[in-house]
């Protein structure tokens, strides 16, 4: 039976990062072959992925890339910050929104092995999450911002914006950071949605006994503030709220837009 000598697990342990029985494992399972070792440890720690895949993925970062017309936002989920604030953590995702800046959303997917990788390392359920990219045509301009915290992305934001410039495309990627809407436009919330809001102010305003002729006006009144905080072109300007996002556009308008946060 194959005894593995010290400096051979030693090695294994800094290029795997794991620890010095499963090193020791690893290279006695495979008779010493170290490249063979390094692959049964992956494969063991996938397995052992596996069983933390039911715990929650609430850490993470989030990265944005924007190179000339073409911006691209990559998340990438962790359990603990401890891990999602880690350098190496943060430069494959910041490598990631760059390769799909470049290359398109299914870009993602030559990492695979790179995020297998860490998985054996940090012993944590890893993902990645949400990828958009946002690709500006003509007479339009893309613009990105990225909240960081303690070293790593946790809001991103990415526009595009048609008949205005980049100044007035930052001020609104600033205000999706802040007010975090999720539709562009009233036509873009879910008609379902819209309905069980509506059954719901009508039942709240009949329990509270008001006038059966001011019902309508009352419905459509908190059916709009509903709306008004969940699309960005009727939300009002965090800089100024006297004019919605759509007064402040002017003859502008923003033909996409897409926002990460993490934990979000």
């Amino acid at each position: 039976m194959y005894t593995a000598n010290p400096k051979d697990v030693m090695a294994l342990r800094k290029a795997t990062g794991v620890g010095m029985m499963d090193a020791k494992k690893a290279l006695e399972a495979n008779n010493g072959d170290t490249p063979a070792a390094t692959q049964w440890l992956r494969v063991q720690g996938l397995a052992s992925a596996a069983k933390r895949a039911d715990r929650e993925a609430g850490e993470g970062a989030v990265a944005v890339v924007r190179n000339g017309n073409v911006a691209a936002i990559v998340e990438m989920r962790c359990e603990t910050d401890f891990v999602a604030k880690s350098d190496e953590f943060t430069s494959l995702v910041d490598e990631m929104a760059a390769r799909v800046c470049a290359d398109g959303e299914g870009a993602v997917a030559q990492f695979q092995e790179s995020i297998e990788t860490m998985l054996t390392t940090v012993k944590e359920n890893i993902s990645v999450g949400r990828v958009y990219r946002l690709e500006a045509g003509e007479g339009e301009v893309v613009e990105t911002y990225n909240h960081v915290q303690a070293g790593r992305g946790v809001n991103a934001v990415a526009v595009v914006v048609k008949g205005g410039d980049e100044e007035l495309a930052h001020e609104i990627t600033v205000h999706i950071a802040f007010a975090k809407p999720q539709y562009l436009a009233r036509e873009d919330v879910p008609v379902a949605d819209v309905d069980a809001e509506r059954k719901t102010v009508e039942e709240i305003s009949l329990n509270e006994g008001k006038p059966a002729a001011a019902l309508p006006k009352i419905i459509e009144g908190r059916l709009n503030g509903w709306f008004k905080e969940r699309v960005l072109l009727e939300q009002s300007y965090v800089k100024d709220e006297k004019q919605s996002i759509a007064q402040f556009l002017g003859s502008a308008t923003i033909t996409a837009f897409a926002q990460v946060v993490i934990g979000g």
